[in-house]
């Protein structure tokens, strides 16, 4: 499904210099939304110049100063009344607040008032809908009309190219956990606990086709010997009352190598720790795109299990991170399962004549997994600067681009 959008911005001529832009010191970015756990993470905290600023978020209500959605910056009225406070809008989430006509006003707006417009392709297609139409229309008009383009991974990169006929840059997620920070590593023991987070069943999450698909995967595994049991944690509030009740069930009817966890939802602190005390977290979406679970459980050196939707598996598919499996395929889960808790790594200090030598598993409580948090946590701090420098770089090409 297409929809009538406004022309591709112009591309900057060959000529064009930041130190000609309108603004350029600092450069005011209005995030969409600025409140986001991922948009903050943006900034470099090491970056004194403050070369880049984030607009604080305007309250759809002041009486909820936590509450940023329906967002307020993706208004046209509001834009023309606010154009002298912003350089640079930068769309991640919440366009589906808005029908598809309201997004090419604001488009339309943008051009009339010469602001830049950034847009993340996070999903392509919208957790938070069961029915996409609407979230396509939205791509539609976005990915077109952007004058520059950001996405996560080179596999979601090439999709966008084959849809759109436009490539965007590819940034990386930063960290979850604080970087800074010494992490848990779980529990020791010698059972392999597989866990599954529901939280609250947004519409993404096959929250009963993967209990189920992870219950016959744990069972077939304990039949050939293996000391290996199930864990669903489910927030206590939910979207969908009739299918808790059913997992509830579920994991009921499975026994002893199965446990079912229903508690309000987790502080960051707790998930941390929920999550440090398994050995593998089971995805369990339907359809998605990009997933934060996946980053935060590499911050933890936690093994993922991923679905074969999206492009989650290509955002750390270095070995014994991430593997994939089908969602109806028991034996799939269960072939995954195997490979991330076997012996997987490269050792890279063994001679390249010789076979690689081969390192244990991240498992829970191990000393492998705090040595791969630590590793992880160099990397992170690291990353965050080129995160902000490669998102700077983006700023000033939109920049350049609406005042060439």
């Amino acid at each position: 499904m297409t929809h009538d959008a406004p022309s591709p911005p112009a591309p900057a001529s060959a000529g064009t210099a930041v130190d000609d832009l309108r603004r350029v010191d600092p450069i005011r970015v209005a995030s969409v939304p600025a409140g986001h756990p991922y948009v903050r993470s943006l900034l470099d905290p090491l970056d004194r110049a403050g070369r880049v600023v984030h607009l604080a978020d305007p309250l759809p209500d002041p009486a909820e100063p936590t509450r940023w959605w329906p967002p307020v910056v993706l208004d046209a009225a509001w834009l023309r009344a606010h154009v002298d406070e912003v350089d640079v809008v930068h769309v991640h989430f919440g366009t589906e607040s808005y029908p598809t006509e309201h997004l090419v006003a604001v488009v339309e707006a943008l051009r009339d008032l010469r602001l830049p417009l950034v847009y993340t392709v996070h999903d392509l297609t919208n957790p938070q809908l069961v029915d996409q139409a609407p979230h396509l229309e939205h791509l539609d008009v976005l990915i077109p009309a952007a004058d520059e383009l950001i996405t996560l991974t080179d596999a979601a990169a090439d999709e966008v190219e084959t849809r759109w006929g436009r490539r965007p840059t590819v940034i990386a997620h930063p960290a979850i956990a604080d970087a800074d920070a010494e992490l848990p590593v779980g529990t020791p023991g010698d059972t392999v606990v597989v866990g599954v987070h529901l939280r609250d069943l947004r519409p993404n999450v096959a929250g009963l086709e993967t209990v189920r698909t992870l219950l016959a995967a744990v069972d077939a595994l304990r039949a050939a010997g293996a000391a290996v049991e199930a864990r669903v944690d489910l927030n206590e509030r939910v979207r969908d009352p009739e299918q808790a009740a059913r997992i509830r069930e579920l994991v009921r009817a499975a026994g002893p190598g199965a446990t079912l966890a229903e508690h309000p939802r987790l502080t960051d602190a707790d998930l941390e720790r929920s999550l440090a005390d398994l050995d593998v977290s089971v995805l369990p979406y339907r359809h998605g795109t990009h997933s934060g679970w996946v980053e935060l459980c590499w911050d933890l050196a936690v093994p993922v299990a991923a679905p074969r939707v999206g492009h989650a598996a290509a955002q750390h598919p270095d070995a014994g991170s991430t593997a994939s499996f089908d969602l109806d395929d028991p034996a799939s889960l269960a072939a995954a399962l195997i490979a991330l808790v076997s012996p997987h790594a490269v050792d890279e200090t063994a001679d390249a004549h010789d076979d690689p030598a081969r390192v244990p598993a991240s498992r829970r409580g191990s000393p492998q997994r705090a040595t791969l948090q630590r590793q992880r946590r160099s990397l992170r701090r690291r990353q965050r600067s080129d995160v902000a420098a490669a998102h700077l770089a983006v700023y000033e090409r939109a920049l350049a681009a609406v005042t060439a």
